[in-house]
């Protein structure tokens, strides 16, 4: 029966057609209930051809939040810093290594991440590397957050589709709408977020579904250059959602105050090399400043979202004393000693 229901979806989509409100649970339950990892691959390329739609991450986001697991944060502030994945640029894990600068600068941070389905790597495959037990159940989740100021929520524990799915989306040649649905899912519920897109017509699209769903201050970004992040080496567009509006803006580098600069010396080729560049900046080793200034002007967003700076330039200057003070580093050791009790 569930296959059947794809066939329908995959000539429903190759033909242009939506998937309305009321049939995405329908949809929704098919794909995480069938084995047929081709004809699931199949039909998430065909949706993609066909150009998912607000109104279908909108209802597909609305079913995930209301089937995750969640965890209740104690804070009066929480921010999530994430990219969707499938990003043509390829750096290294920059909103991982952000995470720990604006944890660090006294900003609570529940991070909700992945392994790699569309890129080199994913949140939870770098801090594997780094140290991290990724693989902490959601009451302990619940506890570094509420005790360190930082978390990393698994979503495969707080998110119930199947290995089928995940299978078919690796096989997939780039991202699909489940690379955008996890974003929009965090467990802990942090009202400001920073989401960085692959492509720039997700920018707006998605801002649209933050405010829909209720988001308190979040900002959507991608890069000119195919960075899912702030960048450095040109315009980075934006969207801002809050208070159920978006505002639609580009940022320059000087807008923050920090020069351009080329990010090509940036790309790694896998999850241990992206570890290697984070260890290296959070110990001190600011030799590559165009890694630094990445890093911190994509902390100094979520550090201005959360009202403890009221410019982004001065948000900059609390990310660059978080990073130079050891406080960041402070941070991801704290994360994986308590991961690894």
């Amino acid at each position: 029966m569930d296959d059947r229901i794809l066939h329908h979806y995959l000539e429903e989509f190759r033909g242009g057609g939506d998937v309305g409100s009321p049939e995405a649970d329908t949809l929704f339950d098919a794909l995480i209930a069938s084995q047929n990892e081709f004809l699931v691959a199949e039909l998430l390329a065909a949706w993609n051809q066909k150009g998912v739609t607000e109104d279908e991450i909108y209802a597909f986001a609305c079913i995930m939040r209301a089937r995750m697991k969640r965890i209740n944060s104690l804070h009066n502030r929480l921010v999530d810093v994430v990219g969707t994945g499938g990003s043509r640029a390829k750096t290294f894990n920059v909103s991982t290594a952000a995470a720990f600068v604006v944890a660090g600068a006294g900003v609570p941070v529940a991070k909700h991440g992945n392994r790699s389905a569309t890129s080199v790597s994913g949140s939870a495959d770098v801090l594997a590397q780094l140290g991290v037990n990724v693989e902490a159940d959601p009451d302990a989740s619940e506890q570094h957050l509420n005790e360190l100021g930082i978390c990393f929520m698994f979503a495969p524990r707080f998110h119930s589709l199947s290995p089928t799915l995940a299978k078919a989306r690796r096989s997939v040649s780039g991202p699909s709408i489940f690379n955008i649905l996890g974003p929009l899912c965090n467990p802990a519920s942090a009202p400001n977020q920073v989401i960085g897109v692959w492509h720039r017509d997700l920018v707006e699209k998605t801002a649209n579904v933050l405010a829909r769903l209720g988001t308190t201050c979040s900002w959507v970004v991608h890069g000119s250059d195919g960075l899912d992040e702030l960048t450095l080496s040109g315009v980075t567009h934006a969207a801002e959602a809050s208070e159920g509006q978006v505002r639609i803006f580009d940022l320059e580098p000087d807008d923050l105050d920090v020069k351009p600069a080329s990010i090509e010396h940036l790309r790694v080729s896998s999850a241990e090399e992206s570890a290697v560049m984070i260890r290296s900046i959070l110990q001190g080793d600011h030799s590559d400043r165009a890694a630094v200034d990445l890093v911190l002007i994509n902390a100094a967003l979520p550090v201005f979202l959360s009202s403890v700076a009221d410019t982004l330039s001065y948000a900059y200057i609390i990310a660059r004393e978080s990073l130079s003070s050891g406080a960041a580093l402070s941070k991801l050791n704290e994360l994986a000693a308590a991961t690894n009790k």
